[in-house]
C-alpha cells in the first residue's frame, strides 16, 4: 500500500528521564528502548508516570533531566510540531465543524499539501481504517467507536514515524473495546510503524503489544513478551498487577520456600529480613483434591466459561484462587474440604505484607 510506505521503522529510546511536579516525581530514571516496528504497551496504575513518558515523547512535556531519542538523534529540544510522531488521543479531539475526511486531512492542510493530493491521501484513509463510506459526516453524526478511527486515521495522515496512542479505547464500551483494539494491531503490523500505547487495562496490552513495560512510581518494573511477563514476573508488583495472584504464607529457608507442606526453590531475588513471606501463585498452578482431611475448603467458586475459578480458605484465613476446568469442579462446590497443593516448580516470593499492586484489572 503505495500511501502508507515507510522508509524505515524507526527506534525509540528514553534515557534516564526524570520529571517531577512539586513534591511528586513522575518519571524516576526511566530507561526504555523500542526497537523498529514494534508495539510496546505502557502499562501501569494511575498515576505511574506511564503518560507523562509519552507525552515526552511527543513533545508536550520536557524532562528536568534524561533524553528522549529517535533514530538516534536526541531529540528533547526538538518542538512537538517537529518530532514526526501522530498522536491519539482518549477524547478523541475531532474537529465538530469538519467533516470525516475534513479532520483526517486536517494536518495535510497545515503543511500545505495540495488540495487534491490531501483528499486522496484522507480518502484511501478512510479506506484503510473502514470508514470510507462516511466520509461526509460529521462527528456528532458517527458512534464512539467511529470517531477514534477517525482520529487515528488524522494521525496517520502525516505518514509519522512513531504512532502514540493515549489510553484510546477507554472511553469505549467493551465489544468495540474488542473490536477496535484488533483494528489498530492489524493496522500496526500492517503499516510496521512503531507504536507506543498507554493502557491501565492489562487484558489490552496483553493482546496487542509485542512487548509490555510495567510501570510503578516512575520506574520502570519489566518490559518484557507478553507471555514472559505473565508466566514470569521479575517483582513482586508485576506478579500482582498483571493477572490474577494469590499469597501464600511460606517459610524461607536457604533457596527454597516450604509452602502447604511442601518444600518448593525459589525463583528470583530473595526477600531480606524476616523468613516468614508470602509465595505468589497463579492460579491456574493450583491444585485442589477432594480430601476430608485436606487443608483447605472451598467457599466459593465463580464459573469463568471453560473454567471455574475456586476460591479456598486456609486454616489461617488465608484464600486461594484456583481455575479449574469445569467438569473437575463439579465435585468442589462451596463447603467441600480440599487438599490444596502446587506443582514442583520455582515460585517467586516477596516479603509477608499486604498487596501493593491495584487490583481493579484482574482477569
Amino acid at each position: 500500500m503505495n500511501l502508507m510506505t515507510l522508509d524505515k521503522a524507526a527506534t525509540v529510546e528514553f534515557r534516564g528521564l526524570r520529571r517531577e511536579f512539586g513534591p511528586t516525581v513522575a518519571l524516576d530514571g526511566l530507561d526504555l528502548a523500542v526497537q523498529p516496528g514494534e508495539l510496546i504497551a505502557l502499562l501501569g496504575p494511575s498515576g505511574c508516570g506511564k503518560t507523562t513518558a509519552l507525552r515526552m515523547l511527543a513533545g508536550f512535556e520536557q524532562p528536568d533531566s534524561g533524553a528522549v531519542l529517535v533514530d538516534g538523534e536526541d531529540v528533547t529540544p526538538v518542538p512537538a510540531h517537529r518530532r514526526d510522531a501522530g498522536m491519539v488521543f482518549q477524547s478523541y479531539s475531532l474537529f465538530p465543524h469538519l467533516n470525516a475526511l475534513d479532520n483526517v486531512a486536517f494536518g495535510l492542510r497545515m503543511r500545505k499539501v495540495r488540495t487534491a493530493e490531501r483528499r486522496s491521501r484522507a480518502a484511501e484513509l478512510l479506506d484503510l481504517v473502514g470508514l470510507a463510506d462516511k466520509a461526509g459526516r460529521f462527528p456528532h453524526q458517527l458512534s464512539g467507536g467511529q470517531q477514534q478511527r477517525i482520529a487515528l486515521a488524522r494521525a496517520l495522515a502525516l505518514r509519522p514515524r512513531v504512532l502514540l496512542l493515549d489510553e484510546p479505547l477507554s472511553a469505549l464500551d467493551a465489544k468495540v473495546r474488542l473490536t477496535l483494539r484488533e483494528e489498530i494491531r492489524r493496522l500496526q503490523q500492517e503499516l510496521g510503524i512503531t507504536t507506543l500505547f498507554v493502557t491501565h487495562d492489562q487484558e489490552e496490552a496483553l493482546s496487542m503489544a509485542d512487548r509490555v513495560a510495567v510501570m510503578h512510581a516512575g520506574r520502570l518494573e519489566q518490559c518484557a513478551a507478553p507471555a514472559e511477563l505473565y508466566g514470569r514476573p521479575a517483582t513482586a508488583f508485576v506478579a500482582e498487577f498483571v493477572g490474577t495472584m494469590s499469597r501464600v504464607p511460606g517459610r524461607l529457608d536457604g533457596t527454597t520456600v516450604e509452602v502447604l507442606g511442601q518444600r518448593l526453590p525459589v525463583d528470583g531475588e530473595l526477600p531480606t529480613g524476616s523468613a516468614d513471606v508470602d509465595v505468589l501463585v497463579r492460579p491456574e498452578a493450583v491444585r485442589l483434591a477432594a480430601d476430608a482431611r485436606g487443608n483447605g475448603r472451598v467457599v466459593a467458586t465463580a464459573f469463568l466459561g471453560a473454567a471455574v475459578r475456586a476460591t479456598v480458605q486456609l486454616p489461617d484465613g488465608t484464600e486461594v484462587k484456583a481455575d479449574l476446568p469445569a467438569h473437575e469442579a463439579a465435585e468442589l462446590g462451596a463447603g467441600t474440604v480440599v487438599e490444596v497443593s502446587l506443582p514442583q516448580r520455582p515460585v517467586l516470593v516477596a516479603e509477608r505484607s499486604a498487596p501493593t499492586a491495584d487490583r481493579t484489572n484482574e482477569s
